[in-house]
């Protein structure tokens, strides 16, 4: 936070007033994106549930529960090994092709890879609409959605110096996905329920903590005058967001959710 006031001062060749302006600009185009990729995800997640699942028995192919059948699409992609794939195929994109996508991509082909990446977690996340019913998704969701608005303006607000939590915080990301691979094994339900509590601290914690870095980077970075990279961390700072938010929403779901 030093930093911010310290480029402020200096100005840096440009005015503290347009540094502001730039500043809110910017995280307006973050925030926008963050919930164009949110409506991305929850359009394909309701639309592929829609088609996975029918309630004729006839043509289906697997039953879910009494009155309720799997259809083809359905099948193959809760219970046969293409569920590994959808299961994992966002987190290989985040750990081996943003990255490359940043370096590489213009800003273009970078929000063009974060919708598409939106859309492929939303396949993703599609089977939460056969286990949850879809009042329990909405009403968790508003309260995600009120919690994330909370921690992100104290991120904002903030004076307080928020970069020594990246470090922890990361390292307890790892933790959580560690304990869930191997709690696809041991189906512990004291694990799980310890893995979603754990879960909900460590993404509040980031969603201040990316929102202050986002301001922080814009501010640092105001002066180049390279709106080029500015467009990329915003969208950069957008996938930080929309990740943090739906790990919240995913970790609460398992408390508030209640099932089919």
């Amino acid at each position: 936070m030093a930093q911010i006031e310290t480029v402020r001062r200096a100005g840096a060749g440009v005015d503290a007033a347009q540094i502001d302006a730039g500043l809110r600009a910017h995280m307006n185009k973050v925030y926008a994106t963050m919930s164009g990729g949110l409506l991305i995800t929850a359009l394909a997640a309701w639309a592929i549930a829609g088609l996975a699942v029918t309630s004729d028995p006839t043509g289906a192919t697997y039953v879910l529960r009494e009155g309720t059948y799997l259809t083809g699409l359905g099948t193959a992609l809760y219970t046969t090994p293409v569920r590994w794939v959808v299961m994992f195929a966002p987190l290989a994109f985040i750990f081996f092709g943003w990255g490359a996508l940043m370096s590489r991509g213009s800003a273009a082909t970078v929000q063009l890879g974060f919708l598409a990446f939106a859309g492929v977690m939303g396949v993703s996340m599609s089977s939460i609409f056969l286990v949850y019913t879809q009042y329990s998704i909405v009403q968790t969701f508003l309260v995600t959605a009120i919690a994330f608005g909370s921690l992100s303006l104290y991120g904002y607000t903030t004076k307080r110096d928020l970069s020594g939590m990246g470090t922890f915080l990361f390292m307890g990301v790892i933790g959580i996905l560690v304990a869930m691979i191997i709690n696809i094994f041991l189906q512990s339900p004291a694990m799980m329920f310890a893995i979603s509590v754990i879960g909900v601290l460590v993404f509040a914690g980031l969603t201040a903590y990316y929102t202050q870095d986002i301001k922080s980077t814009y501010v640092a970075h105001a002066h180049h005058g390279d709106q080029e990279w500015l467009d990329k961390a915003a969208y950069d700072g957008a996938l930080s967001l929309y990740i943090s938010f739906l790990n919240l929403f995913q970790f609460l779901l398992m408390f508030m959710g209640q099932q089919e």
